[in-house]
């Protein structure tokens, strides 16, 4: 067989290349901070809801190729709410997951030889995409200072085959949050460009609730240039349920509408039952998990301020913690020894893009603060 080169090109699955670095995956000592994924199971209420649900025979049939009209109805009518804008279930088309919703976006925005604008660090499934269907990345620079990416920069790259610019906030692998103003520059670079800014917010329910994350939902023209992925998958603990969502405007949708037909006919329909169950019920239970990793996310940073540790904390949010190490060798081979010394499992930056040989992705969601003293111990060890 012969196989597509841009396939052959594309790098390997991160999380799945470390773990084969690792011997014991019994041990005991093992602090798992490899993949993001909650560190608790999906409320025993949701889980009793979704088990007679599925009893009674529903979610075992198609949906509609855009979701269930309520899933979509209550995930724009959150959107309105969070973002005080103004989004409608029109505007919503429920995917198999956000990766399959930036795929899509992809595939209905670009061609082989289109470029897209992305930050670095970038989060790696973004970037194999890209390779995998031939598009090419055009990367802004990391200040290593501020973990914030630079609109100005951007304006500077766009060209004319340039189709969109791509941001994740709170971003992964740095979590890092982008501040509303520098989104908003963002947006009007796109919008002055007639480009798409595809805002990748997945993990927008770990910022605090009562913070505006962005307001471009309340631009009157939004539709035109604002492409918004969403993910249940964090928020309400449903990573194997596979449901995410576009939100953007209908001739996007209309077009995205073929992608999705081809890709998985419609997104899991039990998923979409138990991520409306979530918008409908689990409001207090999503704040109180926001809380904790909020809490956690000052932990890291309390943590990290020990007086000889030679390991410096870039930014921390969300979650997520992006580290400069302070070896001059790749960030595999650190990342190896860390494993193989301190049993302490994470992930080279070389996997979020070009010029992260020095850094480090710590995912801290699965593990509680009162072992992250004992992370900063197992780092010393090694320098």
């Amino acid at each position: 067989m012969r196989f597509n080169p841009n396939v052959l090109d594309c790098a390997a699955a991160p999380i799945a290349e470390a773990w084969s670095w690792v011997d014991n995956r019994d041990s005991d000592g093992l602090i798992d901070m490899c993949q993001a994924v909650p560190a608790h199971l999906p409320p025993q209420s949701l889980r009793d809801y979704l088990g007679e649900a599925i009893r009674a025979g529903q979610g075992a049939t198609y949906t509609d190729i855009r979701g269930i009209e309520p899933l979509r109805a209550a995930l724009a009518a959150n959107i309105s709410e969070r973002y005080r804008g103004a989004a409608s279930a029109e505007d919503i088309l429920i995917t198999a997951g956000c990766n399959q919703a930036f795929c899509s976006v992809i595939d209905t925005l670009c061609e082989a030889g289109d470029e897209v604008i992305l930050p670095l660090p970038c989060y790696f499934n973004h970037q194999m995409w890209l390779t995998a269907r031939g598009v090419i990345p055009r990367y802004l620079s990391f200040n290593a200072q501020t973990a914030i990416p630079d609109p100005d920069e951007a304006r500077g790259l766009i060209g004319p085959r340039t189709r969109a610019i791509l941001l994740v906030t709170p971003n992964n692998p740095s979590g890092a949050i982008y501040p509303p103003e520098v989104i908003a520059a963002f947006y009007a670079v796109a919008r002055e460009h007639g480009i798409a800014l595809i805002l990748d917010e997945t993990y927008r329910d770990f910022i605090a609730i009562d913070d505006l994350p962005h307001g471009l939902f309340g631009e009157p023209d939004w539709r035109e240039t604002l492409v918004h992925l969403y993910s249940f998958s964090k928020v309400f603990s449903l990573t194997g349920f596979r449901t995410g969502a576009v939100a953007a405007g209908q001739p996007l949708l209309e077009q995205l509408q073929k992608i999705q037909d081809c890709t998985a006919i419609c997104a899991p329909h039990a998923g979409q039952l138990a991520a409306l169950y979530g918008l409908e019920n689990l409001h207090d239970w999503k704040v109180e998990k926001a809380d904790e990793l909020a809490q956690r996310a000052l932990a890291i940073q309390s943590a990290f301020a020990h007086p000889d540790l030679q390991y410096r904390l870039i930014s921390a949010g969300a979650y997520f913690a992006y580290v400069e190490h302070p070896f001059d060798i790749p960030a595999r081979d650190v990342v190896r020894r860390l494993i193989e010394e301190q049993e302490l499992v994470s992930l080279p930056g070389s996997y979020f893009g070009p010029e992260q040989e020095r850094f480090v992705r710590l995912a801290f969601a699965n593990v509680h603060e009162r072992r992250f003293d004992d992370v900063v111990t197992r780092l010393l060890a090694t320098q």
